[in-house]
């Protein structure tokens, strides 16, 4: 099964989102900024989101949810948009403030799935928080 590399990269947000049981409205709204704002998603139409999504949670509940949804995405993506995969998971990630070990281990994942290396991981997962910092508020 092909999917195309806008409904992958969707995918792969989505299964950030819904990996720790509960897609929160900051990563919902991420996921939306993300596509109405990278260049990557210019030639894609917005209003097909809703679907993709859907599409991605059917195939999540199906017998061998989680592998066959990795390997469609591995199988979807071009070597080159692999680790703009493995950052936007980072950033949904991110916009939770607080990951959960669900995501962090969905994370791990799609190091391994999407062949991404442990440095150039490294350093898009810190690219993430820095994006991501917030000051503490002081009483």
């Amino acid at each position: 099964m092909m999917i195309s590399h806008h409904a992958a990269l969707i995918y792969v947000m989505v299964m950030v989102s819904a990996a720790d049981g509960n897609m929160t409205d900051p990563e919902l709204r991420m996921i939306g900024e993300i596509v109405n704002f990278l260049p990557i998603f210019r030639d894609y139409d917005p209003e097909l989101l809703t679907r993709t999504t859907a599409a991605c949670a059917e195939i999540l509940d199906s017998d061998d949810g989680l592998n066959r949804i990795l390997d469609v995405i591995k199988a979807s993506l071009p070597p080159r948009l692999r680790e703009t995969a493995y950052a936007l998971a980072c950033d949904v990630a991110a916009a939770d403030r607080d990951p959960h070990r669900e995501v962090m281990r969905l994370l791990e994942l799609f190091r391994h799935r999407l062949d991404i290396d442990r440095l150039a991981a490294a350093a898009i997962e810190r690219g993430a928080m820095a994006r991501f910092a917030i000051l503490p508020v002081h009483a």
